[in-house]
């Protein structure tokens, strides 16, 4: 009987000293060396290591595996293997794993005590021999087609890491709204927020090289779904190449996961992600010296910044979002006074469309590219969308002394109110948040 691997339980997070960090210092990008395929399959090693984490997927786990395995003998030109990760599953699902290793050579099966996806993967692949490391969910939403496009740059050494988007134009996506609606809401806020430049998070297929998750794995934490985000994040921060495949997704009606608790623990995620990397907690300095591919050229930079930093241009732009704002704004105040007060859908719409505008006027109008000082750009863009609050709460206190005012009144005087708040906010902008700061001085 085929007796499953056990996985030992250690801290996530928990690296040994390895010293102070070293200097960072200027770095020309340089291709990753190409994965020797041959060389490996002579050694009986699998270039190739899928890991499907499951927990009480006896329905789904077979059909899953066979249809997998079959696509990869007759699909991938390369030696492979299957991983089931079973995170303390309570039905069958475990017993027929075993099964299934034993019938198929190429599948393996790892028994976690602990449930999981980000704590599954972690485990896995810090303990996999393999060079290319993927993961899928064991639903197979999406189409096997994208395996190859997702693993060849990481073989080729174009890439350090690969993901599947559903909201790329190119993709073919069967979901519903309220999915669509949360995971492009995640997607934006994950952009505005945190500076990434992927754009789907959490789809369930990725793959990483394995030179380059032995040095970001130890400086994850998350247990569950929120890892993905993580470790996309860590990798641009380090500088990474990670590499977008469009993809195919039907979404399975029977899945198990809870996604508005999801979504929360995602938020949470994120606060807790931003705190680490402002605390120091991972060494973002010293994995860019490891292994970063170099850095946009300051002149690249500096062309970007020049070119946005004429008056006329900084207020077309500055106008256009802001009209752009000011109807997302509307929708939301429109919107949330279904369920709210005037005062709290107020409160509600100008806080998200706060954010959105820090973020495009950041990007679009002022041309800063980047993460940095993005924490403290979206800081003080709230406290500019402190005194736009003050104006429009104002505004509504003065029309609610008239008698009776309607809700398309309400609409009317906080529009106006905003309007207002607008200049105010672009002489802020400009002046303060924004403001090009000189050199300093060698």
């Amino acid at each position: 009987m085929t007796t499953p691997i056990r996985v030992p339980q250690t801290t996530a997070g928990s690296i040994p000293d390895q010293g102070p960090p070293a200097a960072p210092g200027p770095r020309v990008a340089e291709p990753r060396a190409a994965i020797n395929t041959a060389a490996l399959e002579d050694l009986g090693v699998a270039v190739l290591d899928v890991t499907v984490p499951v927990y009480n997927e006896e329905k789904d786990l077979e059909p899953c595996v066979r249809r997998l395995h079959s696509y990869l003998c007759r699909r991938f030109p390369h030696s492979f293997r299957i991983t089931v990760a079973d995170n303390a599953s309570t039905d069958g699902t475990l017993r027929l794993a075993e099964r299934l290793a034993r019938e198929l050579p190429q599948v393996h099966v790892v028994h976690l005590d602990e449930r999981g996806r980000g704590n599954a993967l972690r485990r896995v692949w810090l303990a996999s021999g393999s060079p290319v490391l993927a993961y899928m969910d064991v639903d197979l939403s999406t189409d096997l087609a994208a395996l190859a496009p997702l693993v060849a740059p990481l073989l080729s050494g174009h890439s350090d890491l690969a993901t599947g988007t559903r909201l790329a134009r190119s993709s073919r996506v069967s979901r519903g709204p309220k999915r669509e609606f949360i995971s492009r809401s995640y997607n934006f806020l994950l952009q505005s927020l945190m500076g990434a430049r992927f754009s789907d998070a959490q789809c369930g297929f990725k793959a990483i090289r394995a030179d380059v998750a032995r040095e970001l794995l130890p400086h994850t934490l998350d247990k569950a779904w929120f890892f993905d985000t993580e470790l996309l994040v860590l990798a641009e921060r380090c500088g990474l190449r990670c590499h977008e495949v469009p993809v195919d997704w039907t979404d399975d009606p029977d899945s198990s996961v809870d996604i508005v608790h999801t979504a929360l623990e995602d938020l949470r995620g994120m606060y807790r992600m931003t705190a680490d990397l402002a605390r120091g907690r991972i060494p973002v300095a010293r994995l860019q010296a490891a292994l970063a591919r170099g850095p946009l050229p300051a002149a690249a930079r500096a062309e970007e910044s020049g070119r946005r930093a004429s008056l006329f241009g900084q207020l077309v732009r500055f106008g256009a979002v802001g009209a752009a704002s000011t109807l997302f704004y509307g929708v939301l105040f429109l919107l949330g006074r279904a369920i709210l007060d005037a005062q709290a859908a107020n409160f509600a719409a100008l806080l998200i469309a706060a954010v959105a505008n820090t973020a495009a006027n950041r990007r679009f109008t002022f041309g800063v590219l980047g993460t940095e000082r993005l924490a403290r750009h979206h800081f003080e863009g709230l406290v500019v969308f402190g005194i736009g609050w003050a104006l429009t709460a104002a505004g509504l206190a003065w029309v609610h002394g008239l008698a009776d005012p309607g809700r398309w009144t309400e609409l009317a005087v906080v529009t106006g109110a905003n309007l207002v708040a607008t200049a105010v906010k672009f002489l802020l902008f400009r002046l303060w948040v924004f403001r090009r700061r000189p050199a300093p001085r060698p």
